[in-house]
């Protein structure tokens, strides 16, 4: 079945990646919307929501798909975790997948470094870098946030545990602790290593993309997918299978 799409953000480096990409996978941008445009009137002539604008829309937008019974995709990030909770609770009453990344290698990433989390443990200190164009806003990225949230769960701690950065830390890495490294750059589309280090031994978990095109693929994937569940927040490991 043909989809058409409403697309939130669609001026945007994601957005216009979006746009270009639609056409190969047979779906049609009904709706192109940017902060300010009506995104419920135009919610209702659409088979799915797409998001990729800016923290400050996101509730609209939900309220928006709500009210129209359509389904959504959320690529949006930089909300604060008292926000997002919120935030949360109005997308499972419709279907939704929430992403910081929709890279199907980023989240191959995300179950890899579960899984080394949980069988390395505390013995091997966990830091994790991302770097991004000098243009991003938001900081750590969405992945990387992702990547501590997986860590933590892993090994049972709460985010006191993290460390962003180590200015004004005397003394040495406190065990249990997770540290997060943010470099702003040039064009950098988007680099993420996750660092194991143990005692004479070190474990890099690195992905690296180079064309935007991998994150609007995947994003329009979950469309296509999100188009034929029940209500519920979902992620992109549920589209590829991997949950």
């Amino acid at each position: 079945m043909a989809l058409t799409i409403l697309l939130n953000g669609a001026h945007g480096r994601m957005g216009q990646a979006i746009a270009s990409a639609a056409p190969q996978m047979g779906i049609t941008v009904g709706a192109a919307t940017d902060l300010g445009d009506d995104v419920a009137a135009a919610a209702r002539s659409v088979d799915v929501l797409v998001d990729f604008s800016s923290p400050q829309a996101t509730k609209g937008l939900l309220e928006a798909a709500a009210a129209a019974g359509k389904p959504v995709v959320i690529g949006t990030t930089g909300h604060a975790p008292g926000e997002k909770a919120e935030l949360l609770r109005l997308a499972a009453q419709i279907p939704c997948v929430w992403a910081g990344n929709f890279s199907v290698g980023v989240n191959l990433l995300f179950a890899l470094t579960g899984r080394a989390a949980q069988a390395l443990g505390e013995d091997f200190d966990a830091e994790v870098v991302e770097m991004h164009h000098r243009m991003k806003k938001d900081a750590p990225s969405g992945t990387a946030e992702r990547l501590l949230e997986i860590i933590l769960e892993a090994r049972g701690l709460e985010r006191g545990a993290l460390r962003h950065g180590r200015q004004g830390i005397a003394g040495p890495r406190a065990r249990g602790e997770v540290g997060v490294h943010s470099l702003r750059g040039g064009d950098v589309v988007g680099d993420h290593t996750v660092v194991f280090a143990g005692s004479g031994e070190r474990l890099e978990l690195t992905h690296r993309a180079s064309d935007r095109a991998v994150f609007a693929h995947g994003a329009l994937r979950a469309a296509q997918w999100v188009a034929g569940q029940k209500p519920g927040v979902y992620d992109m490991q549920d589209v590829l299978g991997l949950a």
